[in-house]
């Protein structure tokens, strides 16, 4: 019956738009997930530029702070030496050179963390280099995920627009009883309302049909069900469906 062939193809249609339609929802869906997972990218390379650049400026810092101190032991051994030229007691000379040594320990100690400090800021120096290149490759790549995304997105909304005037367009060739009972369907069946049969096994549920069912199928007497999972079921063999894909 060609009238019924004619419904089963609007039906098949039908869901090859509404499959088409829920593909699309679910890409822009991830769409949020994609920029979460760009900006934390960002942010992570972010707060590593941040803090190797702390410890930088706190290397710097502690190295002024050495050198100042050691300018301070070099002022205060040169008050000492001066001091030590005029003492006249043994005992005095002995406390004056006792301080002395001590100032000039202490001088030696500075000057060798000030070495172990200059070495640290080179290396911080390059590590920020390296972080900072990162950083703005990181930036480059995450503008251009992000354009594409939005890109992507509206090409998805255009795409929308299109196949929701398209199955609006192919509702109202289908029955309203029958267009009720397919999206009660699809709506409990994970969005599949019609299956294709192929050598007598349901494309969907993977199900065989009992021989007579699968011969009244083909036979093409009657709307049809799968006895399984209850899906309008049409045989996937037969050309004139398939010259429908794709309409």
């Amino acid at each position: 019956m060609v009238e019924l062939k004619d419904t089963m193809r609007s039906l098949i249609l039908l869901q090859d738009c509404d499959s088409r339609i829920k593909s699309i929802l679910e890409k822009k869906m991830a769409a949020p997930a994609k920029m979460q997972s760009i900006e934390s990218q960002l942010q992570e390379v972010e707060e590593r530029w941040e803090e190797t650049s702390r410890d930088l400026e706190d290397r710097k810092r502690q190295r002024r702070e050495a050198e100042r101190e050691i300018e301070e032991l070099e002022t205060r051994a040169a008050k000492s030496q001066t001091k030590l030229d005029s003492i006249k007691s043994n005992k005095e000379y002995r406390a004056a050179l006792k301080e002395l040594d001590d100032l000039k320990f202490r001088k030696a100690g500075l000057e060798d963390r000030v070495l172990e400090m200059m070495e640290a800021i080179e290396e911080l120096e390059e590590k920020c280099r390296s972080v900072e290149e990162e950083r703005e490759e990181i930036n480059a790549e995450g503008a251009r995920k992000k354009l594409e995304i939005q890109e992507e997105l509206t090409t998805l909304d255009q795409e929308l627009e299109r196949l929701r005037k398209e199955r609006e367009r192919i509702c109202g060739g289908v029955e309203e009883d029958l267009l009720k009972r397919y999206d009660l369907i699809r709506e409990r069946k994970d969005g599949i309302a019609v299956s294709p049969v192929l050598k007598g096994i349901c494309q969907t549920c993977n199900m065989a049909l009992p021989p007579q069912r699968y011969n009244e199928l083909i036979g093409g007497m009657e709307l049809m069900a799968c006895p399984n999972c209850h899906r309008i079921i049409y045989w996937g063999e037969d050309a004139y469906y398939r010259e429908g894909e794709g309409d």
